[in-house]
């Protein structure tokens, strides 16, 4: 099945015989190292650069990702990242990646992340500078009219358990 194609490009590449694993498809780790490339360069159209943060003493740190993998990728194909950003306060900004087989175009993950800006002086959270904050509203405002992503926000479960430990809500401490 050959997907639309949604988000803004970000990355692209291809899978490298290091990248293999002994199941003969690109290893899960190589997945996350092709999202973050797209996370890079998202962050550059927003003026986070390597100068940047050399500069401001200020980046970003992932707080959370959650990887769907749909299809496998396997040696020597060509990949393609998106980005869709989803929403964004004064602190984080929550996007979501697809990540196509370029050729055959279809999706064959997904990443979910939560992404924290933060002071590398303190290695405390931060509000984004004024700046920063306006160029990412630019992108955001620019995306496509895209629907909310399917994936985003799922949980993971096992439908019908032949054992398993209850869910119960307890307090943070």
């Amino acid at each position: 099945m050959v997907a639309e194609m949604i988000g803004v490009e970000v990355s692209h590449g291809r899978v490298l015989p290091e990248w293999i694993d002994v199941n003969g498809h690109m290893n899960v780790a190589w997945y996350i190292f092709a999202f973050d490339h797209g996370v890079d360069s998202l962050w550059n159209s927003f003026g986070i650069t390597d100068e940047h943060i050399r500069d401001m003493n200020s980046s970003t740190f992932a707080g959370e990702c959650h990887v769907i993998y749909r299809r496998e990728l396997q040696l020597d194909e060509r990949f393609v990242v998106t980005s869709q950003i989803l929403a964004v306060d004064e602190k984080r900004i929550h996007q979501f990646q697809r990540l196509y087989n370029a050729e055959q175009k279809y999706l064959a993950a997904t990443a979910e992340w939560m992404n924290l800006h933060v002071d590398l002086t303190t290695r405390r959270v931060a509000p984004w500078p004024d700046y920063i904050l306006e160029d990412i509203k630019k992108v955001f405002l620019a995306q496509g009219n895209w629907p909310y992503p399917d994936d985003a926000g799922r949980q993971m479960h096992v439908p019908n358990p032949v054992v398993s430990i209850a869910k119960t809500k307890v307090g943070r401490r």
